[in-house]
C-alpha cells in the first residue's frame, strides 16, 4: 500500500510561467535573450544550487544579458500564476487520509520563499527536499537517494508526480511508483487506481 506521496512543486502544485517576469517586453525580445542564455539549461543550473551571483559571474564575457537577468529574479513572484487547480484541495484530502506527504522540487534555493505565498498548500508538506538547497536537481538520479535516504522514504510504498516526463522516468528507475501530472482530475483517478483513498 502506498503511505507517501511526494509531490514536484511547479505546475503541480504551483503554476509557472518564465515569461510573467518579463510583462511589457515584446515576446520576441525576451525569446532571443532564451535561446541565447539556454534558458533551459542556465535554470536546472540555479535549480542544482548555483547562485544568481555566480550565475551574473558566469555572463560576464556577455554584459548584454544582464538586465534582464536581473529583470528575471527582481520579478520572479510574477512567473508564479497561483495554485494549479483542484491542487489544494486534494492535497488537503490526502492529508486527512493520513498519508505522509513530501515535495521535491527543482527550485533555487534564493527564490523558493515565494512558493509559499503563490500557493499555501506547499507548506501543507511533512518536508520538502529543495533542489537548490542540496546541490542536486531532477532528473539525477542522486536526488531520489537523498529523498530516499534522508527521509526513510520505502519506494516501493510511494508515488512521485511530476509535469516533467523525464524526472517521472527517473524517479520510475529509483524503484517509485510515478505519475505524470496533467492535471489534478488525472491525478485523481491515477492516484486510485494504485489504491490511494482519494474520490472521484
Amino acid at each position: 500500500m502506498i503511505d507517501t506521496v511526494v509531490y514536484d512543486f511547479g505546475n503541480v502544485l504551483v503554476g509557472w510561467d518564465p515569461y510573467g517576469a518579463f510583462r511589457g517586453r515584446p515576446r520576441a525580445e525576451v525569446d532571443a535573450w532564451m535561446a541565447e542564455i539556454d534558458f533551459p539549461a542556465f535554470n536546472l543550473a540555479q535549480d542544482a544550487g548555483r547562485s544568481w551571483a555566480r550565475a551574473r559571474a558566469a555572463l560576464a564575457d556577455r554584459p548584454h544579458l544582464l538586465p534582464l537577468l536581473d529583470e528575471y529574479v527582481a520579478q520572479f513572484a510574477a512567473t508564479l500564476t497561483g495554485p494549479v487547480p483542484g491542487s489544494a484541495e486534494l492535497v488537503e484530502e490526502l492529508r486527512g487520509s493520513g498519508l505522509r506527504l513530501l515535495g521535491l522540487t527543482n527550485w533555487s534555493a534564493e527564490l523558493f520563499v515565494h512558493a509559499a505565498r503563490s500557493a499555501p498548500a506547499t507548506t501543507l508538506m511533512d518536508d520538502v527536499v529543495v533542489s537548490g538547497r542540496v546541490g542536486l536537481a531532477k532528473p539525477d538520479p542522486a536526488i531520489f537517494a537523498h529523498l530516499v535516504a534522508v527521509h526513510a522514504v520505502e519506494p516501493a510504498r510511494a508515488v512521485f508526480v511530476d509535469d516533467s516526463p523525464v524526472n517521472v522516468a527517473a524517479a520510475r528507475d529509483a524503484g517509485l511508483h510515478a505519475l505524470h501530472f496533467t492535471g489534478t482530475p488525472g491525478l485523481r483517478r491515477d492516484l486510485r487506481a494504485l489504491g490511494v483513498p482519494v474520490s472521484a
